[in-house]
C-alpha cells in the first residue's frame, strides 16, 4: 500500500501524536508498504527527509506561536496529497483550518485517528475546543473510517451519532520496553505538557500536604502560573520545575521515581501512564475518560480536581514500600499490553479495508 501520514507537526515537535506516527510508520514501512509523512514545516527543518524506511515531506508554513502547541498553517495541503497518489491517507488532527479543509476536499481514501476528546480544554480554550470539534463534525463525516485512541473514545463518537462500523480502537503502543530496576529515588514524578487539562494546580495544592519531593517536567503556556502557585504555597523546596528534560533523563527519571502522578481532567487515552508504567513504576491517576481503562490495576485511581484525594494516595503509597511493590508489577504487566507488535495490524487491516470497499 502507499501510505500518506498527515498531521501539522512533527519531529522536532515532541507528542504523543508525533510519536504514535513514527512508530506506526516505521512499523509499515518494514511490514513493506510505501510510507510518507506530510507535515508542517517547523523552523530549522528540511522540506524533504527520509528516516527509519518513511519519507517526510514538510509543507511551508506559518505558525502563531500563543500555546502549545501553536497554531498552524500550511499551503497545498491538497494538491501535495493529490500528487502523491497514495491508496489510503490517514489525518491525525482537528484544530488546523488548512488542513481540515483540504483533507475534506481529498477525494481518495482516507481514514481520520481520532487522539483526543471532543471539546477538550478548560475555560475560554474549552469552549474554543467545543465549537471546533462542532465545525470539524462536518469534516469528518467524510472519512471512510476513524481508528479510536481507547474504547472509551470510540463509546463517546458512537454515542455522538458516528456509525459503530466507521470506529475501530487501535491503543497507542510502545515498540520496546524498557529493563526494570529496583533503584528508587526520593522523588514523585509529573511529566506532560504544562496545560491546565492536566490539573496540575491540584497536584500542586496537594503537596501541602505530602513530604517528599516532586518532579514536574514538560512546558506549556501553564508554566509561569504553576511557578506562581508553587512560590504562593512556599512549595520551592519540595516542588522542582524542570522544564523540557532529554529522553534519557526522562528514561531517568521514569524508571527511578517511587510512583507517577497524573492528575488529568481530560485524558483520551494516557501514553504517558503507559510509559511509566512500563518502567514498572505504580500510577496514581484520576477517574477521568479513558485513564482508567489504560492504568487499570497499576495504580491508584481518584478522583479529579481533588487535591486531599491526591494527597491521601501518595501519602499511603509513600508509607507502603511494599504496597508499590506491588503495584509496580502490576504496572508492568498492564503496560506490557500496549506493544506495537500485537496492534500494527489492526491499522494495517482497517487500511486493507477501506481500500477495497
Amino acid at each position: 500500500m502507499r501510505i500518506v501520514d498527515v498531521n501539522p507537526f512533527f519531529y522536532p515537535f515532541m507528542g504523543g501524536i508525533e510519536h504514535r506516527m513514527h512508530d506506526t510508520c516505521k512499523l509499515l514501512a518494514e511490514r513493506g508498504h510505501d510510507v510518507t509523512i506530510l507535515t508542517g514545516r517547523l523552523p530549522d527543518t528540511e522540506e524533504k527527509e527520509e528516516r527509519d524506511g518513511y519519507r517526510i515531506i514538510r509543507l511551508k508554513s506559518r505558525l502563531i506561536n500563543i500555546y502549545n502547541p501553536p497554531f498552524i498553517s500550511s499551503k497545498n495541503v491538497l494538491e501535495t496529497l493529490n500528487g502523491l497518489d497514495a491508496d489510503v491517507v490517514n489525518y491525525n488532527y482537528r484544530w488546523a483550518p488548512s488542513y481540515n479543509k483540504d483533507l475534506a476536499g481529498y477525494e481518495g481514501k482516507k481514514v481520520f485517528t481520532y487522539h483526543n476528546m471532543w471539546g477538550e480544554g478548560m475555560g475560554l480554550m474549552g469552549r474554543i475546543s467545543n465549537f471546533q470539534d462542532n465545525r470539524f463534525r462536518k469534516c469528518l463525516n467524510t472519512f471512510d473510517h476513524i481508528i479510536c485512541v481507547s474504547d472509551f473514545v470510540r463509546n463517546d463518537l458512537i454515542r455522538r451519532g458516528i456509525p459503530e462500523e466507521r470506529t475501530t480502537s487501535v491503543p497507542s503502543c510502545l515498540n520496546a520496553f524498557p529493563n526494570v530496576t529496583d533503584e528508587e529515588g526520593d522523588f514523585i514524578l509529573s511529566l506532560g505538557r504544562l496545560v491546565r487539562t492536566k490539573g496540575l494546580d491540584h497536584l500542586i495544592e496537594a503537596m501541602k500536604n505530602v513530604n517528599e519531593k516532586l518532579i514536574l517536567c514538560g512546558r506549556g503556556p501553564d508554566a509561569k502560573r504553576l511557578a506562581s502557585m508553587i512560590k504562593k504555597y512556599g512549595l520551592g523546596e519540595k516542588i522542582e520545575m524542570k522544564g523540557y528534560v532529554s529522553e534519557e533523563e526522562k528514561a531517568r527519571l521514569m524508571g527511578t521515581c517511587k510512583f507517577f502522578v497524573m492528575p488529568s481532567l481530560f485524558e483520551s487515552f494516557g501514553l504517558a501512564a503507559v510509559e511509566a508504567m512500563s518502567y514498572g513504576r505504580p500510577m496514581i491517576c484520576t477517574n477521568v475518560n479513558g485513564l482508567p481503562d489504560t492504568v487499570q490495576e497499576g495504580g491508584v485511581i481518584v478522583p479529579p480536581k481533588d487535591p486531599r484525594a491526591l494527597s491521601d494516595a501518595m501519602n499511603k503509597l509513600l508509607e507502603n514500600a511494599d504496597e508499590r511493590k506491588r503495584l509496580a508489577k502490576a504496572a508492568r504487566k498492564q503496560a506490557e499490553k500496549f506493544n506495537w507488535d500485537d496492534n500494527i495490524r489492526k491499522i494495517e487491516d482497517v487500511y486493507k479495508n477501506v481500500i477495497r470497499v
